[in-house]
């Protein structure tokens, strides 16, 4: 079976080992990796992953065009990687990076509100997402108790405000917020991808979310480099689903998504 992980973060080999910590630091997680492409594909294709989404987030605004073209760079060195881009609201003209995005043959755009410090449902978003609804589709790190910003509630107001947007929340729509974002998102058409869950959820309880959602709306992914590519293929199987929902988690609702 065809594996492709829809949720995987690489950065320049010379930077990735202190930004890798810089993550695990926010979310008091030591990394199984340091975060480089070259560590992902070998640990990934170990584990039975064929193909990656790389997942970009900027958190300064002066780099988000820099880091689209490393994006852009190692998806054209590597043909198992598909790049999505990343934006940042207080950089100068948002819309006119998302245009750039859109052309530039990424396949989608990241955002991270936490670490980039903006609401979900921040106003100064809605012309971007105007423009990309219907053409591009945008992960959302979505759900962290111990902040506001991507909470769940918020990312619902996104969806209902812009319902041709393509919307993929991350971490089951709310990481450490599973069952708030289950109440405020099961009656949308949001996909969701499984990254960063398994480990805090009991496998019974993730097989609940799973079809209460419907495995036509959930995508695999490891979260590369905080965890494991193998452990996470490994849980993953490990749930009590049937061989249709697992092909679809694994690999064809990623491939309707990222084919258009």
């Amino acid at each position: 079976m065809e594996i492709i992980d829809f949720h995987a973060h690489i950065y320049p080999d010379k930077i990735a080992a202190k930004a890798t910590q810089a993550t695990g630091d926010f979310y008091n997680i030591s990394p199984a990796h340091n975060g480089t492409g070259e560590e992902l594909l070998t640990a990934g294709k170990a584990a039975g992953i064929s193909r990656f989404v790389l997942l970009p987030v900027a958190t300064r605004p002066d780099q988000v065009r820099h880091i689209n073209n490393f994006i852009i760079d190692e998806v054209s060195s590597h043909q198992e990687f598909f790049g999505f881009g990343t934006l940042h609201p207080d950089c100068e003209d948002p819309a006119g990076e998302a245009d750039f995005i859109l052309h530039s043959g990424l396949r989608g755009i990241k955002l991270h509100p936490d670490t980039q410090h903006f609401n979900t449902d921040d106003k100064r978003l809605y012309e971007v997402f105007d423009l990309i609804q219907g053409r591009l589709p945008v992960l959302i790190h979505c759900g962290d108790k111990r902040f506001d910003y991507s909470h769940p509630r918020r990312l619902k107001k996104v969806i209902d405000d812009f319902p041709r947007l393509q919307v993929i929340a991350a971490h089951l729509g709310g990481w450490s917020l599973f069952g708030e974002a289950f109440e405020l998102l099961r009656d949308t058409e949001c996909y969701l991808d499984i990254s960063s869950t398994t480990m805090f959820l009991p496998p019974d309880q993730t097989l609940r979310y799973i079809r209460g959602y419907g495995a036509e709306r959930i995508l695999f992914g490891t979260d590369f480099p905080l965890w494991d590519p193998a452990k996470e293929v490994d849980s993953f199987l490990k749930l009590r689903l049937s061989a249709g929902e697992r092909e679809q988690i694994a690999w064809r609702n990623a491939m309707e998504i990222l084919n258009g």
